[in-house]
């Protein structure tokens, strides 16, 4: 497991800039961070995960399918922090930490799959990025926005 750590999450992307892809484990959790971002400022979140995607930008059926994703569940993303469960209503604790685990078997050369834990999920979910010299591109992510438990605020059950 790797863990990172952030005093606060980056406005825009120059703020992510600063932090180095240099690992898939350090630009998967960068993604997340991105994703916070997105749900807070569409155009700034959005600018972001372009930059996680490295030379492959976003097709107009990627913005659709995190605007599907995220439109009714901006907590989504926070889940993914430490600390950040249903009971909480997905309040991260301070520092914001993100764990970040191996996938124990390989995959093609230039490939990583990573795996990450939300707080209102049963089981890791997966995220697949794609080496280009020495960076670590988003490529695949589509099982960290899967959905999760709601919060204990819109749950009339709890």
């Amino acid at each position: 497991m790797n863990t990172f750590q952030f005093q606060t999450l980056p406005k825009n992307v120059e703020e992510l800039k600063a932090y180095p892809l240099s690992t898939p484990h350090a630009s998967a959790a960068l993604l997340i961070l991105a994703f916070c971002r997105y749900v807070e400022n569409k155009e700034d979140g959005l600018a972001m995960l372009d930059y996680l995607n490295g030379p492959a930008n976003l097709s107009n059926m990627d913005k659709q399918f995190l605007r599907d994703r995220f439109i009714d569940k901006p907590y989504l993303p926070f889940s993914y922090f430490r600390g950040a469960t249903p009971d909480n209503n997905y309040t991260p604790s301070q520092p914001y930490t993100i764990d970040v685990y191996d996938w124990v078997y390989t995959m093609e050369q230039g490939y990583t799959k990573v795996f990450l834990q939300s707080g209102g999920a049963d089981s890791q979910r997966p995220v697949i990025l794609r080496q280009k010299g020495n960076e670590h591109f988003v490529w695949e992510y589509a099982g960290i926005v899967s959905g999760i438990r709601i919060p204990k605020k819109d749950d009339p059950w709890a």
